[in-house]
Order: structure tokens, then C-alpha cells, then sequence
């Protein structure tokens, strides 16, 4: 059996490969290390090419060394051939075809961190936590998150069965999911009631900012904004730019969030900028366990400058920053460069964002909601012959109302969804409240300072 040493000649095609790696902090001692690490990969190489059963791939396994070296670090580092790389920049810009889920490996366990919204995954009632036991029949033991989202994605139309195990659940549960192309669209939005918008961004793509303020301009046409509820449940993160520039816009200045890893380059520092008092209304976040990364670092700079009330429950916690380094042959590396940490100094990695107000979701039924709504109260206007008031202001305002022309019936199917979406959601239903007390008190301390400045004048 032949034994070959070239393990330096290794390590020099290693930095031809990797020409932007830094060896500099490599003590020399570290480097004949590695060297006798790799002669010993070299032979294991030699071994198997000359006396396994088969005949083996060498790229292919050489791609799968590179696959488990990446994957024994942190789940979020890998390898990514061409059409990994190519598939991850369609992502990025919001175009692939799949099913619309957020995974991530827990423990050797492949585990969804959120589905996006409105997609397959979504509509097939997935939710964060859940962990996907099978693909097609296929253990997804210790598979690697970027080989299980290449079996789950795949053409328009197709089809692909999973087994998941949920919490509390005795058995698994096989769920067959048609895959479909992934809306572009990151951003939707509307009036809960008049003044009071909700935004709900699924993800950070390359056009979410932009989206964001066209979806603002499009309220404010139909009306002043008084207060905002952001809806990142289930955002599972995206583009780092993206969300500092999405919490951007609402500071006027300060720290938004800032890296630290183990080279100086690594070591960044984002700055809000003036926004010339835009935007500077109530503002409501609502979060989950399946708001992450990018999700986070909004909801953190909003919560540690106080210019908004973080609603839910506590999110994901991935706090590291993935850095993509083209390789040769269109070959990417995402490798896990640095940490993130919020205006306060908070690192957030397995921790998550702890909400303000932390509301659990409440599952909805119609017995649950019967007993939501029935009163068990008496009130004057429920005793028989109770006396009228004339001067009720608001019967006033139904009076003038059933006088004007009814409303068009395409605004009254949007109220009704916007009903029932609130009726269904208690953490949709607690952020609207909590906004509208914040609404009362800065337009009351607006008044108190104004009088004040009155009396000066005086």
C-alpha cells in the first residue's frame, strides 16, 4: 500500500484556494500542526481512492470532508457548490421555488426556526421548533441544513412529504407539501383602524427597505399615521443592511448594532441617521420564537433606544453574523465571521430578545372565543325602561352616518378580514391596544407641552 506525504504541498494549495485567508495570527507551531493534520487527511484520501469496495468520486468526496469539517463548527457555516451559491443569491433576492421555511440543525436534529408567510409551509401548518424527522422518507439525522434544503426545495407543482414531531405530540406526523415559487414580496400592509397601520415584513430581502417606505407613502395617502405595529413573527432573518436600515427608519440617531469577531475588519459599528422627525410615531414590535437574525437586531435597536414596545414572545436567538466568500468555480463559503450585539451591548446568541410585554399566542376557537365576548355584567342600558341619553355622542355619529352613502363593499370585505384577523390573533389584538395607550399619552403630553410653553408666553 502507497503512502504519500505532500502535506505541504496541501497547505500551499489550500492558500491558492482560500487567497483572501489571513495567516498572519497562524503561530508556527499552529502551522506544522496543520500541516500534520492535513498529511494524515492526504493518506486517509490515498487509502480510500486505492482499496474501498468502490471506486470513489473524489470531488464528491472531497466536497463531503469540506461539508463536515464546516458543519462540526456551527450549524450555520457551510459549503456551498455553484448551485448552492447560485440558489442562495435567488434568495437572497427573493426568488426560488420551494416551500418557504427557515430551517436550522439543533442538536444533530434538523429544526424549523420559522415558515415565511403565505407560503406551502405555512399553508401546511408548520411552526417553529418543529423537527423534521424525515424528507421523502429519508432520516435527517445529523444531515446538514444545506443538503436538507436542497431536498426541500425543487420545481413548482412537485411534491415532497415530511415527517415532523412536534412538542406534545405522541407520534409523528407525515405531511405532504407542493411546493410552489416564494412570493418576492416581503412586505404587506394596511389600516387595523383608522390611524393605527400594521406592517408585517416576512423576511429581509435586497428590496425590503425600499418596499418598506413605498408601503409607508401608500398609508399615509389614505390617511395619517398615528401609531405602527411591525409584525416580524416568524421572520427568520435575511440581509443584515436590510434590517439595519428597516430600524433606520425609525431613529433619528444612535447605535443600531455592531459586530465584533476575531480580525479588526470583522469589528463594525452601525449608525442610525437623522430622519428629519419622520416616522416618529407610537411604534409596536411583535415578535416569536420564530423571529431571528435579522429580525433580531430590529427588535433589539428598537427596545435599547425605547422608540417602540417589543410584543410577544422570546424570539430565536441567533446572534452571529455568516460572511459568503466566493470560491473558485463559483463555489461559496458561509463561514460565521462575528457576533452581533445590540446598542446596549447585548449579545443575543442563544438567548433571543426578551419582549416588553411578553404574550404568549393563545390558540382560537369558537368556544373560547364565546367566552371572550359574552358579558357577565349588567350595565343601565340592559335594565328594562332604563331612560334615554339624548345627547349620546355617538349615537349622534351612527344617526349622521346611516345618511350618508354606504361604504363601497370591497372596504367592507377588507374591515371584515381586518376583524376576524384580530378576533383570531391575541398578540395581533394586545400590540393594537398597547398602541392606541401610547397614542393617548404622547398626544396628551404633546397638549401638557404646548400649554406649558403657553403659560411661558404669557
Amino acid at each position: 500500500m502507497k503512502i504519500y506525504h505532500f502535506s505541504s504541498l496541501l497547505f500551499l494549495s489550500f492558500l491558492l484556494l482560500f487567497p483572501g485567508i489571513s495567516t498572519a495570527a497562524i503561530s508556527q507551531e499552529e502551522r506544522e500542526a496543520t500541516y500534520r493534520q492535513l498529511e494524515i487527511f492526504a493518506n486517509v484520501l490515498s487509502i480510500l481512492q486505492e482499496n474501498y469496495v468502490e471506486e470513489i468520486d473524489t470531488d464528491e468526496t472531497l466536497e463531503g470532508a469540506i461539508s463536515g469539517m464546516l458543519l462540526s463548527l456551527d450549524p450555520h457555516s457551510s459549503y456551498l457548490t455553484a448551485k448552492d451559491f447560485d440558489e442562495l443569491q435567488d434568495e437572497t433576492r427573493g426568488n426560488f421555488s420551494g416551500i418557504g421555511i427557515e430551517i436550522t440543525v439543533r442538536d444533530g436534529i434538523l429544526t424549523v426556526i420559522s415558515p415565511i408567510e403565505g407560503t406551502p409551509a405555512d399553508e401546511a401548518g408548520l411552526q417553529a421548533k418543529d423537527l423534521i424527522v424525515k424528507i421523502n422518507g429519508e432520516l435527517t439525522k445529523n444531515m446538514p441544513s444545506m443538503e436538507a434544503v436542497k431536498r426541500l426545495r425543487g420545481p413548482k407543482g412537485s411534491e415532497v412529504t415530511i415527517s415532523i414531531y412536534r412538542d406534545g405530540w405522541q407520534e409523528l406526523k407525515e405531511i405532504t407539501i407542493i411546493r410552489n415559487t416564494i412570493p418576492l414580496q416581503s412586505i404587506t400592509g394596511l389600516f387595523l383602524e383608522p390611524g393605527f397601520a400594521y406592517i408585517r415584513i416576512t423576511n429581509f430581502q435586497g428590496q425590503t427597505t425600499k418596499d418598506l417606505k413605498n408601503k409607508l407613502g401608500e398609508l399615509e395617502t389614505k390617511g395619517p399615521v398615528k401609531g405602527l405595529i411591525l409584525d416580524l413573527r416568524n421572520n427568520p432573518g435575511g440581509l443584515l443592511d436590510q434590517a439595519i436600515s428597516v430600524a433606520d427608519t425609525f431613529l433619528e440617531e444612535g447605535l443600531i448594532v455592531y459586530t465584533k469577531g476575531r480580525l479588526p475588519e470583522q469589528n463594525m459599528t452601525f449608525q442610525a441617521h437623522a430622519n428629519n422627525g419622520k416616522n416618529l410615531y407610537p411604534l409596536v414590535i411583535l415578535v416569536n420564537e420564530g423571529a431571528a437574525s435579522a429580525s433580531e437586531i430590529v427588535a433589539g435597536a428598537i427596545q435599547d433606544h425605547k422608540r417602540g414596545v417589543i410584543v410577544g414572545t422570546q424570539t430565536f436567538g441567533k446572534g452571529s453574523v455568516q460572511t459568503i466568500l466566493p470560491m473558485p468555480d463559483g463555489a461559496g463559503l458561509r463561514l460565521t465571521t462575528a457576533r452581533y450585539y445590540t446598542p446596549n451591548g447585548r449579545s443575543i446568541q442563544a438567548t433571543g430578545i426578551v419582549p416588553d410585554v411578553e404574550v404568549p399566542l393563545l390558540p382560537y376557537t369558537e368556544q373560547a372565543e364565546e367566552k371572550r365576548v359574552l358579558p357577565d355584567f349588567v350595565r343601565e342600558a340592559d335594565l328594562k325602561n332604563h331612560i334615554l341619553n339624548r345627547d349620546d355622542p355617538a349615537k349622534k355619529q351612527a344617526g349622521e352616518k346611516s345618511s350618508a352613502p354606504e361604504a363601497a363593499d370591497d372596504d367592507s370585505k377588507e374591515q371584515q378580514e381586518i376583524n376576524e384577523r384580530l378576533k383570531k390573533d391575541n398578540q395581533l389584538r394586545t400590540g393594537l391596544n398597547i398602541l392606541k395607550s401610547l397614542n393617548l399619552y404622547t398626544e396628551y403630553k404633546t397638549s401638557s407641552e404646548l400649554e406649558n410653553d403657553q403659560q411661558k408666553l404669557r
